[in-house]
């Protein structure tokens, strides 16, 4: 059996005071075993994931692809990912098969996020358990779902918290690999992370961090040896995925790359795991860092930091990055974190120590406290509607009351793209004929269908009465393609603005020919329709 070669739990203890000896579980004291400081961080990424899961009966677009995607027929979604979305098709079908067995509405949607999350937060533990006790493993499980970016994405209809959680899968079993776990460890670990890559190919990047913790670790040849033999098994499996997918990669052209408040959200997490590290190794020494060569620093950091770092990179030749797609990231955060919160809360001042120092350390403790509470209006506006970038539901409501006396008899999507918006909530459009459809989703085998050639458009729009119009905010840039063009064009020359109603991420407006308004303009009003 290989060496163990993980850090050990133990701290020696500093004169004068400091960090006493990590606890390691003890016979009979069951709440130290594994199971108890797995279920703690679960039970409460469950509790913060079911909290408000409807998010006040809101949708946004990319849920509402993945709602309408996983009510098509499992030959409908196989025709449609020939020609788009591969990478998320496994998703879509895990979707379909859940909603075949209870179809109930955004409750349904959210829930996998929610149970993933859970799970990866008692994996986070458990990790954390395993490079520095029962105590690290706790705080660590716990700061993973505290996370403002976990909470968020745990009540998602979309694949990111399931990647996630099956990257800390991977995660731990690579922990139990090197810790002499043999090859079921490593079978284990390749599965997880050729599962997690099946759901969102770019799981595959924290195997880079897993190869930089394993090369830097000092590990004997053999454990090298049998991780290079995994992540090759877990590559070749997902091959085949990378390649057919290559071919739709025009699917990522609208990301722009980080602005300037997503720069700061990046170096601000990465300051955080950086100082919590060097903060370690100060308060207590090397020892404190890891007795042996794999530490919670030394897993945390490359997975923390690699994946981000790669994506950006990337921008040289297309940007990649948006930071849903590394959320697993936060799992090698919540290690780091976990670690220095144990050693913070398992300080106890000597009988020497002044009483100045006693109440400095108590103040440490009252900062963690309220630095915890200081999460609670994030994790509120995280369950509000306008916590993403649409609502598709208000949207559809909108659009209902504008249209509920036939005031209008055609519409317009206006980029082409928006149609996803009506695709979830089609009975909130009946009755308006859309003007410039050509194929449904459906009949294209695409997300949101094909449009008509530019000159038919104009037709048929310069043939319509009224119109409603979907358009983004103003603040956003104009989709420039022919067809796009065309309809700002005709809508401009030919018909006048009756009502303008804002919607979060959206706005819905009511054309009419020249002195063809209805009496009855609707204003603004809450609302949302049901799927």
């Amino acid at each position: 059996m290989p060496p163990r070669v993980l850090a050990s739990a133990t701290v020696p203890r500093q004169r004068g005071g400091g960090v006493r000896p990590a606890r390691e579980a003890v016979p009979g004291r069951w709440w130290t075993g594994p199971w108890a400081t797995a279920l703690g961080p679960a039970l409460l990424a469950s509790g913060l994931g079911l909290w408000g899961v409807t998010r006040q009966g809101s949708m946004w677009r990319d849920e509402s692809v993945t709602y309408q995607v996983a009510h098509r027929s499992v030959r409908q979604i196989g025709r449609m990912l020939a020609h788009v979305d591969a990478v998320h098709g496994v998703y879509y079908l895990l979707m379909h098969a859940l909603f075949q067995m209870w179809d109930g509405g955004l409750t349904v949607l959210r829930l996998p996020s929610v149970v993933a999350t859970a799970a990866a937060a008692a994996l986070v533990a458990l990790t954390g358990r395993r490079l520095a006790g029962h105590r690290a493993g706790l705080a660590s499980g716990v700061v993973f779902a505290l996370a403002p970016l976990v909470q968020m994405y745990a009540q998602e209809g979309r694949s990111y918290a399931s990647v996630g959680a099956l990257v800390a899968l991977a995660t731990y079993l690579l922990v139990r690999a090197l810790d002499g776990g043999g090859r079921w460890s490593w079978a284990g670990y390749a599965a997880a992370a050729a599962a997690a890559a099946w759901l969102h190919e770019f799981a595959l990047l924290a195997l880079v961090a897993h190869g930089i913790t394993v090369l830097s670790a000092g590990v004997p040849r053999a454990v090298r040896r049998a991780w290079c033999v995994a992540v090759g098994a877990a590559v070749l499996a997902v091959a085949p995925l990378a390649v057919f997918s290559t071919g739709q990669s025009d699917q990522v052209s609208w990301i722009a790359g980080p602005d300037v408040a997503q720069w700061a959200g990046i170096a601000g997490v990465t300051a955080l795991g950086v100082g919590c590290a060097y903060g370690v190794a100060r308060a207590a020494g090397a020892d404190a860092a890891g007795a042996g060569p794999v530490s919670p620093a030394r897993l945390g950091l490359p997975l923390l930091i690699a994946p981000t770092a790669l994506l950006l990179a990337a921008a040289a030749y297309r940007p990649m990055y948006v930071d849903r797609y590394v959320l697993y990231s936060y799992v090698g955060l919540a290690l780091v974190v976990g670690r220095a919160l144990d050693l913070l809360l398992a300080y106890r001042p000597a009988r020497d120590t002044p009483r100045a120092r006693r109440w400095s350390r108590l103040g440490v403790r009252a900062g963690v406290a309220l630095a915890v509470l200081a999460l609670l209006p994030v994790s509120l506006e995280m369950r509000t509607p306008d916590s993403r970038k649409d609502d598709v539901a208000a949207v559809a409501y909108t659009v209902r009351r504008m249209t509920a006396h036939g005031e209008a008899d055609g519409m317009l999507f206006m980029p082409a793209r928006r149609r996803e918006w009506r695709l979830s909530y089609p009975g909130a459009y009946r009755g308006l004929r859309d003007l410039a459809l050509r194929r449904g989703p459906v009949r294209s085998r695409t997300l949101e269908g094909v449009e008509l050639p530019a000159p038919v458009i104009r037709q048929r729009v310069l043939g319509a009465r009224r119109i409603v119009a979907l358009t983004d905010p103003g603040d956003q840039p104009l989709d420039m393609s022919r067809q796009e063009a065309v309809k700002r064009e005709v809508l401009g020359r030919f018909f006048v603005q009756c009502a303008r109603v804002p919607v979060q991420g959206a706005q819905v407006v009511l054309y009419a020919r020249r002195g063809d308004c209805p009496a009855r303009r609707p204003g603004p009003g809450p609302g949302r329709m049901a799927p």
